[in-house]
């Protein structure tokens, strides 16, 4: 299994609206790097879903249920999607600021690739970062 983080501004597409529509498409991605990312992802993976801009926090976790086909949103068809689904949320958000102050996760993409969509994120990251949960 894989681990990702997602970001999308919560005003555009936030988790709750995710949860409430029960799976979504993650479409509008325009970077390479964060479309190779789309393309690497297998069913099951798992992904943090992080809201940026207005709360830069991780809420939830999103579970990859359909690995990466043409996005609709671009009539070029090297751009692609994944779906997904509401996973697990988290009880309290965990914030940039949290993570940013964690000596241990000074590497995470988050930090050192701020403006990328879409990042990979090592188990041992994952991991960490979903026991501050508790």
């Amino acid at each position: 299994m894989n681990y990702w983080l997602l970001k999308s501004e919560p005003n555009v597409y936030s988790f709750d609206k995710l949860k409430s529509e029960k799976k979504g498409i993650w479409d509008g991605v325009r970077n390479y790097q964060a479309r190779n990312n789309l393309k690497a992802m297998k069913k099951g993976d798992l992904a943090f879903f992080y809201h940026s801009n207005i709360g830069k926090e991780i809420v939830g976790i999103v579970k990859i249920i359909k690995e990466s086909y043409p996005d609709s949103t671009s009539d070029d068809l090297r751009w692609v999607v994944v779906e997904v689904e509401p996973f697990y949320t988290f009880k309290k958000p965990i914030s940039l600021q949290q993570i940013k102050s964690d000596a241990i996760l000074q590497n995470i993409g988050l930090i050192k690739q701020s403006r990328l969509s879409v990042m990979t994120i090592k188990p041992e990251e994952f991991d960490y970062i979903l026991a501050f949960d508790n």
